[in-house]
């Protein structure tokens, strides 16, 4: 029979990483089943004090054969999170897939962007926000969420190196497969998502999903363009994070093509 289980692996981020589509790829996979919404358990204290079955009645019915997974980017960014993961299963697996961080904080701003549009609120200027009294406003969140080296600083304090695998999120969206045989590796899983799953969608411009006789794409607020933003501004970003960005390979023994 089926029944509900405690997440053996969880996708912890990062926010605009490609989390949605590094899980709706996953779901293809026959052993794994996965959580319909973010539950945001470790990283909200007002879920995180409802305790351990509230948690489990919010995961997907499973066969013994299956893996859950649950995913929250909140989580990687969240203080409270690594601590609160080990304490439920210290030798659990965790996903992490990051981007190029410039790219991913104009993502963010572009969500909130969007978001702010449709719910008819004043917006800013990418560059007005990234931009106070001509220096680059590092405390604004977006790209606090892009110092990848801070937040796994973190998590390492828990969790041992080969607990968390990284899935490079530039090569996902241009080539899921490899990607995601490297997960179903780590997962110890048997190599069941295939090339005929995947196909390109021309006019979304990204791989969208062909599994059990159906297909889909991401849903229409993924894949938005992104504005065009000042190229001394670029700069400005490539060259505060290509510390930060250096440090995380030395702690992680992998280094990415990043800016």
């Amino acid at each position: 029979g089926t029944s509900r289980q405690i997440p053996q692996t969880i996708i912890i981020g990062v926010r605009k990483g490609g989390t949605r589509a590094l899980l709706e790829m996953l779901d293809i996979h026959p052993n794994i089943v996965v959580a319909a919404t973010e539950v945001h358990f470790f990283d909200w204290d007002e879920n995180y004090v409802k305790g351990i079955d509230w948690y489990r009645s919010l995961m997907p019915f499973s066969y013994g054969n299956q893996i859950t997974i649950e995913k929250t980017p909140g989580y990687f960014t969240s203080p409270q999170a690594p601590e609160r993961i080990h304490d439920m299963n210290s030798s659990i697996k965790l996903l992490l897939i990051l981007r190029d961080p410039t790219e991913r904080v104009i993502s963010d701003y572009t969500q909130v962007y969007y978001n702010r549009v449709e719910s008819h609120k004043p917006v800013q200027l990418f560059e007005d926000i990234v931009i106070k009294n001509g220096a680059l406003n590092t405390k604004y969140k977006a790209i606090q969420r892009s110092l990848y080296d801070v937040h796994m600083e973190k998590w390492l304090k828990h969790f041992s190196l080969d607990q968390i695998h990284i899935v490079d999120g530039n090569t996902l969206i241009k080539d899921p497969l490899p990607e995601l045989q490297k997960v179903e590796r780590f997962l110890n899983l048997p190599s069941r998502i295939i090339s005929s799953n995947f196909y390109f969608n021309q006019t979304k411009g990204f791989y969208c999903i062909r599994s059990d006789g159906r297909e889909r794409c991401l849903h229409e607020s993924k894949g938005r363009p992104h504005p065009l933003v000042n190229n001394t501004v670029l700069e400005q970003l490539y060259s505060y994070f290509r510390e930060h960005n250096a440090k995380f390979y030395r702690m992680v023994n992998h280094s990415f093509d990043w800016h």
